[in-house]
């Protein structure tokens, strides 16, 4: 399979490292707006070849994954299901936006071809996708941070942002995709609850899920080590999206 990446930051560099390395991959295309990071990047990994546009390898690959921003989806998004390649999102936040959420849907549904949203540095999400086939009645999620991953600075433990995953992924677009994906995977973007709280004392990034239903009660923790190449981002982000490649090329699925 040959895999075009859009968006050589942290997460992009550790798909691309990952992906160099799988036997599945034959090549690698990376396009960044900034060409000097798809090169840094090139430079680390044998299969890797640097783009000037997304354009350019949409033709060549089969998989387009995307680490960039949330404006990143909303440009190339339907550029890349229209051509019928299957598309990773990682700035899942983007599709707190409905119109553009159902443009991508329909166009995946017209080309035949899949968008697929890693679970993120949360764990639980499954759970939350099974729960909601019947009555959910509740998802809450807190996500406690650093200051610094947040960009601010407080003394004492602060919560910052309390309301639903709309407005939270709005505030903060790259610090709280996993709300986006939550709110997916369960009661939609303005019925899951979200508090962000950041403290001095905390060294890890750490997401709790709590949801009740007619399935019973769930509670999901993950304290997650900052990303090295980036602290505002969890490792397990990185992670998830390997994963993701690894289900697009095994033929056993879990699921």
């Amino acid at each position: 399979m040959k895999l075009g990446i859009i968006g050589c930051g942290a997460i992009g560099t550790d798909v691309a490292i990952a992906a160099d390395c799988m036997n599945g991959i034959e090549t690698l295309y990376l396009f960044d707006k900034d060409p000097a990071a798809a090169q840094r990047v090139a430079s680390r990994c044998k299969k890797a070849k640097v783009t000037r546009s997304v354009e350019e390898f949409l033709p060549e690959v089969m998989v387009v994954f995307e680490a960039a921003s949330q404006e990143a989806v909303s440009q190339y998004g339907e550029l890349v299901l229209a051509a019928g390649r299957d598309l990773i999102i990682m700035s899942i936040g983007s599709l707190f936006d409905p119109r553009l959420l159902k443009r991508l849907e329909d166009t995946a549904r017209e080309r035949h071809c899949r968008i697929y949203l890693p679970s993120g540095a949360v764990c639980g999400i499954d759970g939350i996708f099974a729960a909601s086939m019947a009555q959910l009645d509740n998802v809450t999620l807190v996500t406690t941070k650093p200051p610094e991953s947040l960009g601010i600075q407080v003394d004492k433990r602060t919560v910052i942002f309390e309301g639903n995953a709309r407005d939270a992924v709005k505030q903060f677009p790259k610090n709280i995709n996993v709300a986006a994906c939550l709110s997916l995977a369960g009661l939609g973007f303005d019925k899951t609850h979200v508090e962000i709280v950041a403290d001095p004392v905390s060294t890890r990034i750490d997401h709790r899920i709590l949801a009740h239903g007619q399935f019973g009660r769930l509670r999901a923790e993950v304290e997650n080590m900052p990303n090295p190449q980036n602290p505002k981002s969890s490792y397990m982000a990185s992670l998830s999206a390997i994963a993701a490649l690894h289900k697009i090329l095994n033929p056993i699925q879990i699921i």
